[in-house]
């Protein structure tokens, strides 16, 4: 008699032999409902007119994508509109998830694949802000803060800032009427300090060659007429050197005029480039190849107007801190204006102090040579 062979085992039969008998049915039957769902979404991302939905999110997306990567490419002709998107650049971001949200339920696979540009691109400009990357062994601990001319209680501010074991600290928007109650309440832990207009300096160091510096708060045709002693008032950066155990250290405090967003101007900056100019060219100037720059700029580092200073100095906050340091306003911070730039040390670390009475948050970093 002529045999026939067993009919070959598929893959389920298999399944079926080693699972216990309900078991195996369950995983069968969940396997296939897997494979008919896997199926049928790729017949759906088959047909043309799947691919055409969405597309108002879809430009939206490659829109988003091109303002990131082309940034550098806004004009400031008009409403100082480069300037202004660079100052936000971060919070770009945050509109992505908005579309991938928008785009799932619309259920547009052509927006999900247009957002992988504006993805990427984000993450190449501040995807290594996300990263700690400080490190110990700083020698030297510097902190900057606004203190705020409002400041109600500039004696606890001062205390804070005693408090966090600054080695070097600036202060900017100091009122003749505050000057006294930070000398009196900073005097038992800075020995040294200096103080021009508006902007000062405490250290624990020796201090010396201490000078104001033209931050072009006072220009136009009657600023050279005036003498220093008239010019002190409206001063506003400094700069002295700091004798530390591994030589002198050229600091600068600086405090830049204020940007404006409004209706018929858009983002006004005049004072504030002038004087990112003018602490550019003093930098550049600069002998002493240990340099640090602390204050309020009353901008990012990312916008254009301080590419004189970004390309002489460093932001600690960007190579030994953690996250994009945020300090003002003070109670929600939405932008980094506050800044430690260096040149000739290196950044250990960086970090944002806790707020005081002022709306700014001061900003601290430890630096080594």
């Amino acid at each position: 008699m002529q045999r026939t062979a067993p009919p070959a085992r598929t893959a389920t039969d298999r399944v079926r032999r080693l699972l216990p008998g309900g078991l195996s049915t369950a995983v069968v039957r969940h396997a296939g409902t897997w494979r008919e769902r896997a199926r049928r979404a790729a017949a759906a991302l088959a047909r043309p007119e799947t691919w055409r939905r969405g597309p108002v999110l879809t430009a939206l997306a490659v829109l988003l994508g091109l303002l990131l990567l082309l940034h550098a490419h806004i004009p400031n002709r008009i409403g100082n509109a480069g300037s202004l998107v660079e100052t936000f650049l971060p919070w770009f971001g945050a509109v992505v998830p908005l579309l991938l949200a928008g785009a799932l339920w619309r259920r547009s696979p052509s927006a999900v694949a247009a957002l992988l540009l504006p993805a990427v691109v984000w993450l190449n400009l501040f995807g290594g802000l996300l990263t700690d990357k400080s490190h110990p062994g700083a020698d030297l601990t510097l902190v900057e803060h606004n203190v705020g001319a409002g400041n109600h209680d500039p004696a606890a501010t001062a205390r804070d800032l005693a408090a966090s074991g600054a080695d070097v600290l600036a202060l900017v928007e100091v009122t003749a009427q505050a000057l006294g109650t930070y000398e009196k309440q900073l005097a038992g832990a800075y020995p040294y300090h200096a103080v021009e207009g508006t902007v000062g300096v405490w250290s624990r160091l020796p201090l010396s060659d201490t000078r104001p510096v033209d931050a072009g708060m006072d220009y136009g045709p009657l600023a050279a007429t005036k003498s220093a002693a008239d010019k002190l008032p409206y001063n506003r950066a400094l700069r002295t050197t700091v004798t530390t155990a591994h030589g002198p250290l050229a600091v600068y405090v600086a405090h830049l005029g204020s940007a404006r967003v409004n209706p018929r101007t858009g983002f006004w900056t005049a004072q504030r480039d002038r004087g990112a100019q003018a602490l550019a060219a003093a930098v550049a100037a600069e002998h002493n190849p240990h340099v640090v720059l602390l204050g309020d700029l009353n901008g990012s580092t990312d916008d254009r107007a301080f590419a004189g200073l970004t390309s002489q100095l460093r932001s600690a906050q960007t190579v030994a801190g953690k996250g994009f340091g945020f300090t003002w306003p003070a109670a929600f911070p939405v932008l980094r204006i506050d800044q430690i730039l260096v040149r000739g040390v290196q950044p250990r670390s960086a970090w944002v102090l806790p707020r005081t009475g002022s709306d700014h948050r001061p900003v601290a970093a430890g630096v080594s040579w």
